[in-house]
C-alpha cells in the first residue's frame, strides 16, 4: 500500500475550498509544505497512501472519493456530447474526458446540459416545422424543456424511493384494514370516508377513458377494459389524492419541479408511486420478495398486481429511514414496440443514451416476439459491470374487435456482483469459488439460478447505443461508431452495418 499513488488534485482542491481553507492552512494540518500541496492540486505530484489516510482522518472523506473515476456518469455523458457529428472532429480521448470530469465537474455538467438543450431544441424545431407544414396548430412550448421531458429528467436522476410517500401509504393501508380483500377494502373506504361510489362502465360508454370522476353525483367511473390490477391501482390513487394531497405537494417542492403542467405530471407519477405502495406495503412486500426469491410472477399473483407494478415496487425498496431494511438495488425501464423509452427508474448506471435508440441486443426488444414469457439473461456493459435482467411484455387495455393491442415491454435489472467477481477472477487465470456467505444480489433471485455459469457462458456484451458503442465485433450494429474512425477496408468486410465487423 505504501507504493500506491493517486493523482487527485482537483478533488483535494474541492475539499480545501469547501472548508474555506488556504493552501497554507491545509498543508499545516496535513503535515506537508504549501508548495508540495500546490503541486498536488495541479496534479504534478501524486497522493501517497499515507497522505490519503491523513486526508481521510482529518477531513472525514471516504477513500473512494479521492479516486478519479468520473462522478455521476459524467464521462459517459461527455462522450455522448462529443460523439455528435458537429463535434466528431474534436473527440477527446478517455483520459482527457476523465480529466475534464474530475478537474472541472461543474463545467462538465454545464457542457452536458447545454448539449441536451441544443438537441431538444433541434427536435422541437423539427416537430414544429412538420406541424406548420401540415397546417396544424403550433403548441406553445417552453424555451428550455417540454414539461414531460423536464419531469422525466428529474425522476430519471432521482432515487426511486420517497420515504414520506411510504409513510403516507402506511396511513392509508392502516385505514383499509385486514378484514377483507384489498379491492373490496378500497371500494368501502372510498364510499365510507369520501362519499364516492365506484362504478365500472362498458366500453361503449367509455371508449377512450380509463376513468372519469363525476363530482356532482359523487361517482368514479372506471372502464371495463382495464384489468383488475389496474382498477385497484386507480382506486388507490384516488385515495392518495384525497387523503395525502399535502404530502404530494411537499414532495414536488423538494424535487424543485417548476411550471403548472410539469407539477401536474409529477403529481400523477407520485400518486401512482404511493398507490403501488398501498397495494404492496413496504415491510410485507420486502419479506415476501425474499421468501419468494424475488420472483416477479409469484409476487404479482400474491399481491394481485401485474408484472410492471411489481417491477416498479421492487425498484422502490430502498427506504433506509426509521431503521428499515432495503431490498436489492433494482432498476427498471419500459419501452414500446418502436423502442421508445416510456419510463426509466433507478437505472443511473445502466448503459443508455439520452438521444437515439438503445442497444438492440437487449432481451427487452426480443420479448415482443415471446409475449407473456419472462426472458432472463446476464449482460455486461462496456465498463465490465455485469447485470441480471428479466424482460417481459405487458398488455395494455383489453382491446375490442379490429383494435390493434397495445403492448409494451419491461426490463427489470440488478447488478450481478457475484458474476462480475467470478469473471474478473477467471480473467486472471483462477476461477474464484464464492461461499454462500459471500453471495450478493442476483444470486438471491430465483431466475439467476436458472442461468448457466457466467464463466462457462459469458454475459451478453451490450452498449448504450450503436453510435456510442465501441465494440467492433457486433453484428447487430445499426450505425457506425462516432467515437472512432471507420477504418473501412476494400479487401475485408464484416457482417455489421457499413461493412463493420
Amino acid at each position: 500500500m505504501a507504493d500506491t499513488k493517486i493523482f487527485a488534485g482537483p478533488r483535494v482542491r474541492r475539499i480545501r475550498t469547501s472548508m474555506d481553507l488556504t493552501q497554507t492552512a491545509m498543508a499545516e494540518e496535513l503535515g506537508i509544505s504549501p508548495s508540495y500541496l500546490n503541486l498536488i492540486e495541479r496534479n504534478q505530484r501524486p497522493l501517497t497512501a499515507q497522505l490519503v489516510l491523513k486526508l481521510v482522518s482529518t477531513y472525514q472523506v471516504a477513500p473512494e472519493d479521492l479516486q478519479p473515476t468520473g462522478e455521476a456518469g459524467s464521462v459517459p455523458a461527455l462522450r455522448e456530447v462529443f460523439s455528435d457529428p458537429l463535434l466528431s472532429g474534436e473527440l477527446p480521448g478517455p483520459g482527457e474526458l476523465l480529466e475534464l470530469s474530475d478537474g472541472a465537474p461543474n463545467a462538465a455538467v454545464g457542457i452536458v446540459k447545454l448539449y441536451r438543450a441544443y438537441r431538444e431544441q433541434q427536435e422541437r424545431l423539427s416537430d414544429l416545422s412538420r406541424l406548420m407544414g401540415e397546417g396544424g396548430q403550433v403548441p406553445e412550448t417552453s424555451v428550455n424543456q417540454l414539461p414531460v421531458d423536464a419531469v422525466r429528467s428529474v425522476f430519471e436522476n432521482t432515487p426511486w424511493c420517497f420515504p414520506s410517500l411510504e409513510r403516507a401509504a402506511e396511513r392509508i393501508d392502516k385505514a383499509l384494514g385486514d378484514s377483507q380483500g384489498r379491492m373490496a377494502a378500497l371500494y368501502t373506504l372510498l364510499r365510507a370516508d369520501h362519499g364516492l361510489a365506484v362504478q365500472v362502465l362498458p366500453v361503449e360508454t367509455m371508449p377512450v377513458w380509463r376513468k372519469r370522476l363525476d363530482k356532482h353525483s359523487g361517482r368514479l367511473f372506471i372502464s371495463e377494459r382495464l384489468p383488475r390490477a389496474e382498477r385497484a391501482e386507480l382506486l388507490a390513487q384516488e385515495l392518495v389524492l384525497r387523503r395525502e394531497s399535502e404530502v404530494l405537494d411537499e414532495e414536488i417542492e423538494l424535487l424543485k419541479i417548476e411550471g403548472d403542467e410539469a407539477k401536474r405530471l409529477a403529481r400523477m407519477e407520485l400518486a401512482r408511486y404511493t398507490a403501488l405502495s398501498v397495494l404492496m406495503p413496504y415491510d410485507k412486500f420486502l419479506r415476501t420478495t425474499e421468501r419468494l426469491q424475488y420472483d416477479p410472477q409469484l409476487l404479482a399473483t400474491r399481491f394481485e398486481t401485474g408484472f410492471s407494478q411489481v417491477a416498479e415496487r421492487l425498484v422502490s425498496l430502498q427506504d433506509k429511514s426509521a431503521g428499515r431494511r432495503a431490498g436489492l438495488a433494482f432498476f427498471a425501464m419500459q419501452i414500446d414496440q418502436g423502442g421508445n423509452v416510456l419510463r426509466r427508474i433507478g437505472a443511473k448506471g445502466f448503459p443508455s443514451a439520452r438521444f437515439g435508440g438503445g442497444c438492440p441486443k437487449l432481451a427487452v426488444h426480443a420479448a415482443f416476439s415471446k409475449p407473456d414469457e419472462i426472458i432472463a439473461e446476464r449482460v455486461v456493459g462496456q465498463d465490465s459491470t455485469v447485470y441480471l435482467t428479466l424482460s417481459k411484455t405487458i398488455d395494455g387495455p383489453h382491446e375490442g374487435a379490429g383494435d390493434r393491442p397495445r403492448r409494451t415491454a419491461v426490463l427489470l435489472g440488478v447488478e450481478d456482483i457475484q458474476a462480475g467477481q467470478r469473471l474478473a477472477a477467471a480473467s486472471e487465470g483462477a476461477v474464484k469459488r464464492v461461499s454462500a456467505a459471500e453471495r450478493f444480489d442476483a444470486e438471491n433471485i430465483a431466475h439467476a439460478r436458472l442461468l448457466p455459469d457466467p464463466v462457462q457462458v459469458p454475459p451478453l456484451a451490450i452498449g448504450p447505443s450503436c453510435r456510442l458503442c465501441e465494440r467492433t465485433d457486433c453484428v447487430a450494429r445499426s450505425a457506425p461508431p462516432l467515437t472512432r474512425p471507420l477504418g473501412l477496408d476494400d479487401l475485408v468486410q464484416g457482417f455489421g452495418a457499413y461493412g463493420l465487423t
